[in-house]
């Protein structure tokens, strides 16, 4: 008979606890080891290869390592983990103090000894019986059940069979095919407790996992592509056009719906500093086309680290600032991702100049050089007039190292810094080759899918060596060098627009894309940099199509077109059954048709084939009929 066992739900909770348990602390455990002890400063990015980076090196140390990289959501798990385990020890003891998961026992049922006379265990049996009758407990499940397990208890001890059974098998009812009982807490049938127990099922039943399962699906329903919400796609298709200005994006990067909770100014102090900053940047910035307060701070904040003045914020201001930066790169793709959508390559280009401002805290006035450490405007003053002169980063960093202009008032270890930044600035060829694959010539015929293989080269990399993070110590967390590799027409329409972040010294990038029809056409290839400036390069690519009636006509091998005329498998089998299905109903109308069917008549050139045969059989000393010939003839029809 089963039975709600308490040991039994005891293993049971013990086990589902374990799914749990383990996974949850190893989580746990590789969350502070990589918090502590297992993250390296390299695979951060902090590592200071310049003096102007330390400060950011501490800052990302603080970031990605310590016990303030844990997170919330590393917390509220710890909490319930060790209150999970707490009570998975509270089980262990209880299982170790009273494991023995319930099996039929009528001497424990009745509460007496194995060595116990009849007269005992009738006592016994009457007493029990007498105490949990049912009607003494009318409505009382686990009443009912343990009356039934005292009558089958006393059974097994006084019928001859039932105890014969009970000691072979175990079970006063004889061999048994499974013995088990419920993993439930006899708590469970206690009237006193039903109430409670119907509460606590309706409230995760009907309020905790609908209310989880909501959570999930709203909050997951949000985001779409590189992690984005779809309100920012909404909001940059509705800011974004064709006409759109590096100017303008500070703004448009503000609207983001990721900053919409954040960016909100809480108190009359915030305003107040939001408002002195605004007016402090009103030269740099555009006037405000949407006066929301959200879309407002945001642009303040952009435009306070473009101008590197956030020295100028508040602890508070900085945060949300911060937090900004963080999402920065995958918002600029998804602008550019918009642009792509709407085949505007002008402003895709300015959305990937922003992104370059941003990782390098630079405004479109400012002068390109101020990415290299310790320049100032003195120091760009030198570099750019007089003999030698350079105009960008691109062609200050070519220039030999003792050849360099612009460090004559720099303490060694400030030159130090520059010349080591050169070397992590990358100086980028690039090489273009347009071909369609599985062709042998070089022709491309329209219609033709049609490849450029872009290839990059970092010149600056050894063989074998990989690009590492960029040279930016303004930009407050650790961003890996990539470029921009976008494709376009002459008239400003989008071919293609790809991000490469293949780290390798070279690099190749297939674009593809179906030949135009019969001409000349002259494409327009950018190769930009995610986060220098003034590393941006231009190519034209030239491409002639051919007529495609021009192609040469393919021939069919005369094999090939045999094999075109032979039957598929599935036409043979279907044919196979429509003979078997026609053979015994029309075997004999068709002998006797074939001997009915009429002669038809010659065509003027099977009679001439038909003569031609006579005279060589007659050349040959052949006398067979004539008839012959005709069939012969019919036959070759």
């Amino acid at each position: 008979m089963l039975q709600y066992d308490t040991s039994a739900f005891h293993f049971f909770l013990l086990s589902l606890i374990s799914f749990y348990l383990i996974p949850s602390w190893f989580s746990i455990i590789s969350r502070l080891h990589s918090a502590f002890i297992g993250t390296k400063d390299k695979d951060i990015g902090a590592v200071a290869r310049t003096s102007s980076e330390r400060k950011k090196v501490e800052e990302v140390k603080r970031t990605y390592k310590g016990i303030g990289t844990l997170g919330q959501g590393f917390w509220t798990n710890f909490v319930i983990t060790s209150v999970v385990t707490l009570l998975f020890i509270y089980l262990i003891v209880s299982v170790k103090t009273d494991g023995e998961v319930n099996s039929f026992d009528p001497f424990h049922i009745l509460d007496v000894d194995p060595a116990s006379d009849m007269k005992t265990i009738k006592k016994a049996y009457r007493t029990q019986s007498l105490k949990w009758h049912p009607d003494k407990n009318p409505n009382n499940p686990a009443v009912e059940a343990k009356f039934m397990m005292i009558a089958k208890a006393y059974e097994a001890l006084t019928d001859p069979t039932a105890k014969d059974n009970f000691e072979k098998y175990g079970n006063p009812d004889g061999k048994q095919s499974l013995e088990v009982s419920i993993g439930l807490p006899s708590w469970l049938l206690d009237t006193d407790n039903r109430n409670i127990v119907l509460m606590f099922y309706l409230i995760c039943m009907v309020g905790v996992i609908p209310f989880c399962v909501w959570r999930y699906y709203s909050n997951s329903s949000k985001f779409g592509e590189k992690d984005v919400m779809y309100d920012s796609y909404a909001w940059y298709h509705h800011t974004l056009s064709e006409h759109t200005l590096i100017k303008n994006l500070p703004e448009t990067l503000a609207g983001s719906a990721e900053f919409r909770q954040r960016n909100m100014p809480t108190s009359a102090s915030e305003r107040e500093q939001i408002s002195g900053m605004m007016n402090k940047l009103r030269s740099q910035m555009l006037k405000p086309k949407y006066n929301h307060p959200v879309c407002i701070k945001g642009n303040v904040l952009t435009h306070t680290h473009l101008c590197r003045k956030t020295d100028q914020l508040s602890p508070k201001l900085i945060d949300d600032l911060k937090y900004m930066l963080q999402l920065s790169g995958s918002l600029v793709e998804a602008m550019v991702s918009v642009c792509k959508g709407q085949e505007s390559l002008k402003t895709a280009l300015n959305c990937i100049t922003f992104g370059q401002n941003i990782t390098q805290a630079l405004w479109v006035k400012d002068n390109e050089l101020l990415q290299i450490p310790h320049f100032n405007a003195e120091s760009i003053k030198y570099a750019t007039t007089g003999k030698n002169a350079v105009k960008t980063l691109a062609e200050y960093i070519a220039v030999p190292d003792d050849e360099k202009k612009g460090l004559v008032d720099f303490t060694d270890e400030q030159k130090k810094d520059v010349l080591s930044c050169c070397k992590i600035i990358p100086n980028l060829s690039v090489d273009t080759k347009i071909f369609v694959d599985d062709d042998e010539d070089d022709k491309v015929y329209a219609g033709d899918l049609c490849t450029i293989r872009v290839t990059l080269t970092r010149n600056n990399l050894e063989k074998g060596e990989k690009a590492g993070f960029v040279h930016a110590p303004h930009f407050p967390f650790p961003r890996n060098e990539a470029w921009w590799v976008a494709l376009g027409t002459k008239d400003g329409k989008i071919i293609s627009v790809e991000k490469i972040t293949d780290p390798n010294r070279v690099v190749e990038h297939d674009i593809k894309f179906l030949a135009p029809s019969e001409g000349t056409y002259e494409f327009v290839l950018h190769v930009m940099s995610n986060a220098y400036i003034g590393l941006d390069q231009k190519h034209s690519v030239d491409l002639e199509t051919l007529d495609e009636s021009d192609l040469p006509v393919y021939k069919i091998h005369p094999d090939d077109a045999e094999l075109d005329d032979e039957p598929t498998l599935f036409e043979e089998m279907l044919n196979a059954n429509v003979e078997e299905d026609d053979s015994d109903s029309d075997d004999d109308d068709d002998s006797d048709s074939d001997e009915d069917e009429p002669i038809k008549e010659l065509t003027p050139a099977e009679k001439k084939k038909m003569e031609a045969q006579k005279r060589r059989k007659a050349a040959a000393g052949d006398d067979s009929d004539d008839d012959s010939s005709v069939e012969e003839v019919y036959a070759e029809k």
